[in-house]
């Protein structure tokens, strides 16, 4: 009598460098298949014809492969800081994702595993994924989403990717969201299978699920970025629960970089025989190093990463991505590399832990850290500052910036709101012809101000430009340096809840979310302007005995030195605003300067330069 096969049809859409391509197929050949009928179905979108050769060799033996062509001919952007993604891609990917859920229930699959073409599997994954009888499960990887942060998986609680616990009209203190971030990435990294509110990449999908009208389309009357969402939200009010098994988390390869880590990662979770032929469980054997690699979460599927101590402060936006300018020309749709899965908005996080953390370590860390919105101890709020320099039981906030002919522009309005909490101000005049000096000196009266002028304009090699101004700062023995724009100027509450982040010992950088404003109530959000879904740093304690080293690009080179990183960081919930786009005339201002300055984009983005003169912008009201 044959025996009877569990059927399972694996999925994916695929757009994928050879190189990442092939190491996907070769893990796809290495899952262990006891008791199982495998089947693949590929849609081949790729613009790299060596990818679209591998998939048609991939011929595993006893496998149906059903392989269809796109039709697309779309461009797809990815480099070693991040995924660009615009809407169209998005859905284009839904589609794709709808079609292989079609052929599933069609053909009378039991389970369908869709999987992106950048991830490396344990070989233990398919078989462990289906023994748990989950009708929807995802297996756990962590993925570094911008250069320097700290390891997050892909999946998350609520909303668009709040990584903690929440009740329904609860109002938990920042304090009570860092504490259950972390306990939340702890709990991950222990083997285990937990519920969810949102998954993706990596999802096993039972029949009954599929019978149920599971689907990537989009609901109309949702904005949330990413068609994993949607498809998330869509199960939860089917009535089927997420789940994520942590067992065997995947291998990421996001950037090209990761691909260094494939050969340890393959190592580590293939089997050696073991002695006297015993198996595991529920593998067969396929765990005794495979099983005790996965079951530190990240540590195995990302060797020498680890997750750190940054705050969780403001992780729950969208997807977001970093690009190059300071000033707001610089960023694009981030996302996942098949689908714009559960790509966070962050930009820098910590990476000084020397390992995973356990429960107790993370309530420890959170113990130690001062959040941002209320006292050390987590109970009281700050009282409010007045308009007048803070006093001298914290330590010194030194303002500097870089400015010129800023008379008629904002330079007043953002004085005035700083002086409220700074000790001392190093100001770079940088040519001006018409009074911002006198503005300088006016506003800033009876606070210390440097203000150093030059008589011919260094503009045009920022490099030389950031340089003197941080010499000229470091003259003055700071000890904290926040490094604004003349145009920028931060939320209300920055200056009631600053001298809790200047108190903070554990942190020597502060990274905020920058908002580019189109007028005096909206700023812009769309394909090219996503600013605010990325955290920069502009808070910055001095160490005189780091060595500091600076990119020396003459357009785009970063206020501040660009090793800072290196120094221990962490991510503020207090929000920045850009008031450098909010008229028409700044913006053909500054449309103008690019072209003349970088006209190929060679240090920015020639697209997003090109789209500063849009007639109709999505605009966003800002709420304070």
């Amino acid at each position: 009598m044959s025996e009877t096969k569990t059927r399972v049809l694996l999925g994916s859409p695929i757009h994928q460098k050879p190189q990442v391509l092939e190491h996907f197929l070769n893990s796809l050949l290495r899952l262990r298949r006891d008791g199982i009928a495998l089947d693949f179905y590929f849609i081949d979108d790729n613009g790299d014809s060596a990818s679209s050769l591998l998939l048609q060799q991939f011929a595993p033996p006893g496998s149906e492969v059903f392989l269809q062509s796109s039709g697309f001919h779309d461009a797809y952007i990815r480099n070693d800081t991040t995924h660009y993604w615009n809407s169209d891609l998005v859905w284009k990917v839904a589609g794709f994702k709808n079609l292989m859920i079609r052929r599933a229930d069609a053909f009378g699959y039991d389970h369908l595993f869709l999987i992106d073409s950048d991830l490396i599997l344990h070989p233990g994954t398919l078989l462990h994924l289906i023994g748990t009888g989950k009708d929807i499960i995802s297996e756990v990887f962590w993925t570094q989403w911008q250069p320097g942060t700290m390891l997050q998986p892909q999946v998350w609680m609520h909303d668009e990717y709040n990584q903690w616990e929440i009740l329904p009209g609860e109002k938990p203190s920042q304090a009570e969201i860092n504490r259950r971030f972390h306990a939340f990435l702890a709990k991950l990294q222990l083997p285990g299978i937990y519920e969810v509110g949102g998954l993706g990449a990596c999802t096993l999908i039972s029949r009954r699920a599929i019978s149920s009208g599971v689907s990537y389309d989009m609901i109309r009357n949702i904005s949330y970025w990413g068609e994993d969402r949607h498809f998330c939200i869509r199960a939860a009010a089917l009535g089927i629960p997420l789940y994520v098994d942590t067992h065997y988390p995947a291998l990421h390869l996001y950037r090209d970089s990761d691909l260094e880590k494939v050969a340890d990662y393959i190592r580590q979770t293939t089997a050696e025989p073991a002695a006297g032929g015993g198996s595991g469980p529920e593998d067969g054997g396929a765990d005794g190093a495979g099983r005790g690699a996965a079951a530190g979460g990240a540590g195995t599927a990302h060797s020498g990463d680890t997750l750190s101590g940054g705050k969780a402060d403001g992780l729950g936006t969208a997807d977001g991505s970093r690009g190059k300018a300071d000033d707001g020309v610089d960023t694009a749709d981030g996302g996942g590399s098949n689908g714009a899965a559960a790509e966070p908005p962050l930009e820098r996080e910590a990476a000084s832990a020397d390992g995973l953390w356990s429960a107790a370590e993370a309530e420890e860390r959170l113990r130690k850290a001062s959040p941002a919105d209320s006292s050390p101890d987590g109970t009281a709020e700050p009282a409010a500052a007045g308009d007048v320099p803070p006093a001298a039981r914290r330590p010194k906030l030194t303002l500097t910036m870089i400015v010129k002919n800023e008379s008629r522009r904002f330079l007043r309005q953002v004085l005035q709101e700083h002086r409220k909490y700074i000790d001392e101000a190093v100001i770079i005049d940088d040519g001006s012809t018409d009074n911002t000096a006198d503005i300088c000196r006016e506003v800033l009266h009876g606070i210390p101000l440097h203000l150093v002028r030059n008589d011919i304009s260094k503009f045009h090699n920022e490099a030389e430009l950031r340089m003197q101004q941080w010499e000229e700062v470091v003259k003055t023995n700071p000890e904290w340096i926040l490094s604004l724009d003349a145009d920028e100027v931060f939320e209300d509450r920055f200056a009631r809840d600053i001298g809790l982040l200047l108190q903070e010992e554990s942190c020597d950088l502060f990274c905020f979310r920058l908002y580019d404003f189109w007028d005096d109530n909206h700023y812009r959000e769309d394909n090219y302007w996503r600013s605010h879904q990325s955290y920069r740093p502009f808070l910055l304690r001095y160490r005189e005995e780091f060595a500091y080293v600076w990119n020396d690009t003459p357009q785009h080179c970063g206020r501040l030195p660009e090793n800072i990183f290196e120094l221990p960081h962490q991510l503020s919930n207090l929000r920045l605003k850009h008031l450098g786009w909010s008229r028409p005339e700044y913006r053909l201002d500054k449309y103008l300067r690019y072209m003349l300055l970088d006209p190929d984009g060679q240090y920015g983005w020639k697209e997003q330069y090109q789209s500063i003169l849009d007639q109709q912008p999505k605009l966003v009201p800002w709420v304070e």
